[in-house]
């Protein structure tokens, strides 16, 4: 299971404007055809263990061989792989073993102007629950969704492990961001931040640890701890956030979600430099073969806005989600910038295996980047938040918080051919949101709880019809097939 992610109308939106930091400029013809389905999944939905399904947003990833368009061709059925993170965990973090659900859903796009009501906008993308898969580390252990305060020796080919106490609870902690689905599976972390590959029954295989530099450090000890920054390495749960591989499966791309804290990853004013990685896979010995510096766009007021999911294109070019955490769920209900853009690594300097491997070893120190390192080009695209988008399927932005309040999360990218003969190039482009378990019915770790935000916030589904002109014919269709 290893994911590869994703008619003609006249409903167009312009590209969005944001300040940048760029290793060059972009001149690719790709278009939003504006927003065509909105989709929900309610918050107190339990999944199989009777656990509550939230969270899921993280990391998604369309089910191979599931995607179909329908005999009339105004509808598309398939299957969604949603993978949670490590639980309700706002007031601690908590037992919750790692896991994946599969969701049905159908497509039916909307493309007219006229607004619908919030009610008929959610026809547009029905989503159905039916079926959950646990994760098991070795010996057949359940992970945690505790916090890493120990760490695991190397052993058995395995480096070392986060895990809560080597003592009490010594099982893999888990927060899984991210998702891959090929003929193997594979997900990053951001305890470690490492990756992690699961045979199909949910049970470990393989562990891929990052270079040195990315590995958290605390007075020189690795730490793995969420609670707190490192001196070096990535930061509090700032790990593999982002992973995509190429239609083979034969190349992975993982990105950190913020710098490095020597790359200046712990002032908020100067940790727009991440770092994206390219392993090998093609063996049973994955190698490092690709490391790249992205620039990530700013506020007005200079402020690194996190990447969130990333997704391979061409090999050179990259979707990548990035947001603010404002909307249903957060204290603030306007969103400034929630966007899907793209960069592009042609002119980057590869530093795979080099010197800012090493520990403590920084590209951009204090976030100012060296000069012999040229960064990804970063381009704006489509904005998640454009009023006149949300207002057709009833949603807002900003204002009283209820059910048709878009979330503040939004955590996933997956893209899937059209399949238009008249329209070759064009895509659906779907995202969901990360709830944070927020429901006022809930139960985690077989206790029940009402969370403290005060409000239920429903799991949100949005879908794009976008052309993106020049990618590999099918290559789109053979990552999901």
């Amino acid at each position: 299971m290893f994911r590869q992610l994703a008619l003609s109308y006249a409903l167009f939106i312009s590209v969005t404007a944001a300040p940048l930091k760029s290793g060059g400029k972009s001149s690719d013809s790709y278009v939003s055809k504006g927003m065509v389905a909105f989709g929900v999944l309610p918050s107190n939905a339990r999944d199989s263990t009777g656990t509550t399904i939230g969270g899921f947003g993280s990391a998604i990833a369309i089910k191979r061989g599931s995607w179909t368009k329908s005999v009339d061709g105004k509808s598309y059925s398939g299957s969604f792989i949603v993978q949670p993170d490590r639980g309700y965990n706002v007031d601690k973090t908590v037992d919750y073993q790692g896991r994946q659900h599969e969701l049905a859903f159908t497509l039916s796009p909307y493309m007219d102007s006229t607004p619908l009501s919030f009610y008929d906008a959610q026809k547009t993308l029905s989503v159905t629950y039916k079926s959950t898969k646990l994760y098991t580390e070795r010996q057949g252990k359940a992970t945690t969704g505790l916090d890493a305060l120990d760490v695991r020796p190397a052993s058995d080919g395995d480096p070392i492990m986060p895990v809560p106490s080597i003592n009490q609870k010594n099982c893999l902690t888990l927060d899984d961001e991210s998702l891959v689905l090929n003929s193997d599976g594979r997900y990053g972390d951001e305890y470690g931040a490492y990756i992690y590959k699961f045979n199909p029954d949910g049970g470990l295989n393989l562990v891929i640890q990052p270079p040195q530099a990315v590995i958290p450090r605390i007075n020189g000890v690795v730490n793995f701890t969420s609670q707190v920054n490192p001196d070096s390495g990535r930061g509090p749960n700032k790990g593999f956030e982002s992973m995509t591989a190429s239609p083979k499966g034969t190349k992975l791309y993982a990105m950190l979600q913020a710098a490095l804290i020597q790359d200046g990853g712990s002032n908020k004013d100067g940790d727009d430099y991440v770092r994206l990685f390219e392993w090998d896979v093609s063996s049973a010995k994955p190698s490092l073969t690709g490391e790249w510096v992205v620039p990530l766009p700013q506020t007005k007021k200079g402020k690194t806005i996190t990447q969130n999911e990333i997704h391979y294109l061409d090999g050179k070019k990259f979707l990548v989600l990035t947001r603010d955490g404002k909307g249903n769920g957060d204290k603030e209900t306007e969103s400034k910038y929630k966007s899907i853009d793209y960069f592009d690594i042609s002119g980057a300097t590869n530093i795979a295996n080099s010197k800012y491997d090493a520990v403590n070893e920084g590209v951009a120190p204090n976030g100012e980047l060296h000069g012999k390192v040229a960064p990804a080009a970063y381009t704006p695209f489509l904005s998640m938040i454009d009023i006149d988008q949300l207002s057709r399927f009833g949603l807002h932005n900003g204002g009283n918080v209820d059910s048709t309040l878009i979330d503040g999360k939004w955590e996933s990218l997956a893209l899937a051919p059209a399949l238009d003969p008249q329209n070759p190039d064009d895509y659906f482009l779907f995202t969901a949101s990360d709830n944070d378990f927020i429901t006022l019915d809930g139960t985690m770790a077989g206790q029940p709880y009402s969370a403290s935000y005060g409000s239920n916030v429903d799991s949100q589904f949005m879908v794009f019809r976008v052309t993106l002109p020049g990618l590999p014919a099918g290559s789109v269709a053979q990552s999901i097939v």
